[in-house]
């Protein structure tokens, strides 16, 4: 399975499936669910939250960092969730304006919280979790100190 989200300024959900017979992967609900997340995390924050389920090669961070470069945002101002299911991998990849915004501490938190979650097989409750933990941490841009 390999399925790429990300919220568009239009606020829905646009699914990049690169294998077709895993599409089904997410009900209509479970993407309901996710495009809410993303597009709240976005709105609440300012940054551009992207998300990656799929496999992740052998050098799973070189992959992650490469989408997010790839995002189609402003990198600076990006978020990666990378996951990949099947090698029990979960990567988060932040620009470098967000990453004043996300510590590395705030997002190894977030990956705790899913990590546990996806352990009792909740994917789609890992990731509307986890996307609200970091959008938490990172806060509204207007209530941020500088």
């Amino acid at each position: 399975m390999t399925q790429q989200f990300h919220a568009p300024d239009s606020g829905t959900l646009e699914p990049v499936v690169e294998e077709e017979e895993n599409a089904g992967a997410f009900s209509f609900r479970d993407l309901a669910r996710v495009d809410e997340a993303l597009t709240m995390s976005s709105r609440e924050t300012g940054l551009w939250f992207t998300l990656y389920v799929g496999d992740l090669g052998s050098d799973t961070r070189r992959t992650a960092e490469s989408l997010h470069a790839r995002s189609g945002a402003d990198p600076a101002h990006s978020v990666l969730v990378a996951l990949s299911p099947g090698q029990r991998v979960l990567e988060i990849v932040t620009g470098s304006a967000a990453a004043r915004r996300l510590p590395d501490r705030a997002c190894a938190l977030a990956v705790l919280s899913m990590t546990s979650r996806l352990g009792s097989g909740d994917l789609v409750g890992a990731i509307v979790n986890g996307l609200r933990q970091l959008s938490d941490a990172a806060g509204h841009p207007s209530h941020r100190r500088h």
